[in-house]
């Protein structure tokens, strides 16, 4: 692609009647949204997976503690499943494979036409057409399919959905609360994203996703709050994130306290400048930052899976 660069009759634009060039900024923003949707995607399973670890070296902390260890403990390792092999599909799995990084037998692809991901099969990814199987086998489930084709997936994978299986949707035209009730299934992450009218194109034409998550300016625009670029995401995204991270802790059955000091760990690790050494006075989650203050002073000693 590269070698076209200075060639303008071969540009998209060129073959753009004069008329409609004012719409060529959707170009952008197509380009924009994707490498946003990847860049959260990467930072979520980058984020589980290193929860995933630290709940496997802590169970096995008690285990050794207690005296009482039990040798299969259940491998803990993030397994990702996406439904959809289309351009996003495709995007999505080079990204996390390159960026996590997902081991390749720890990703599979469910698609109509596995056939066209010979580069994915190539490098040891599973890429077949069976999404209830691909369902009981993943630990977070990725959509990448058109909104004409939701209901009928939904309808297929429901009776497989683990109630600790975390659902990410992509699919824009269908709403959380609808998902929820297609999929018969609470655990779900929706991105909202808003597009500023003042539209600047920063995130390039020809560089691969995942070279692109490489550039220091791209990179800050794919903060969730950041404006550059015009590509924004609703805060309820980080909500949930959270609330998934915790139930994912409910299913070890761990003391609230456990959990609140694992979360401080992973989303705290970075500290302001005015805590110095003091690093006692740094923010820290609170029970009552998820709970409200009555039901929380009841539950001093209660584990999580009775809480959130």
């Amino acid at each position: 692609m590269d070698m076209l660069k200075d060639l303008e009759s071969l540009q998209f634009e060129y073959g753009v009647p004069e008329e409609n060039r004012t719409w060529l900024y959707l170009q952008g923003r197509s380009r924009g949204l994707i490498i946003e949707a990847c860049a959260h995607a990467t930072f979520f399973c980058k984020l589980f997976y290193v929860l995933r670890q630290s709940l496997d070296e802590n169970q096995i902390s008690m285990c050794l503690s207690s005296g009482s260890c039990d040798l299969a403990i259940p491998d803990e390792s993030l397994k990702v499943g996406i439904i959809g092999g289309g351009h996003l599909g495709k995007q999505l799995a080079q990204v996390l494979l390159q960026l996590v990084p997902i081991p390749a037998d720890s990703l599979r692809i469910s698609t109509r036409r596995p056939e066209t991901l010979d580069e994915l099969q190539k490098v040891g990814v599973q890429c077949f057409y069976h999404n209830s199987f691909l369902v009981k086998w993943a630990n977070v489930i990725f959509l990448c399919c058109l909104p004409s084709q939701l209901p009928n997936i939904c309808l297929e994978i429901q009776s497989s959905l683990e109630k600790a299986c975390i659902v990410f949707s992509f699919t824009a035209a269908i709403p959380i609360t609808r998902l929820k009730l297609l999929l018969n299934h609470t655990n779900i992450l929706r991105p909202q994203y808003q597009c500023a009218g003042d539209f600047v194109n920063i995130w390039g034409t020809n560089k691969e996703i995942a070279t692109a998550l490489q550039d220091p300016v791209i990179l800050r625009a794919t903060c969730p709050y950041s404006p550059a670029g015009g590509i924004t995401l609703n805060i309820k995204w980080l909500e949930g994130i959270f609330y998934a991270a915790l139930n994912t802790c409910t299913t070890k059955s761990m003391y609230h306290s456990s959990v609140l000091e694992l979360l401080n760990q992973l989303f705290l690790s970075v500290h302001f400048k005015d805590c110095g050494e003091d690093r006692a006075s740094c923010p820290k989650f609170q029970l009552t930052d998820f709970v409200s203050k009555v039901y929380a002073k009841n539950l001093p000693q209660k584990r999580c899976s009775n809480i959130w």
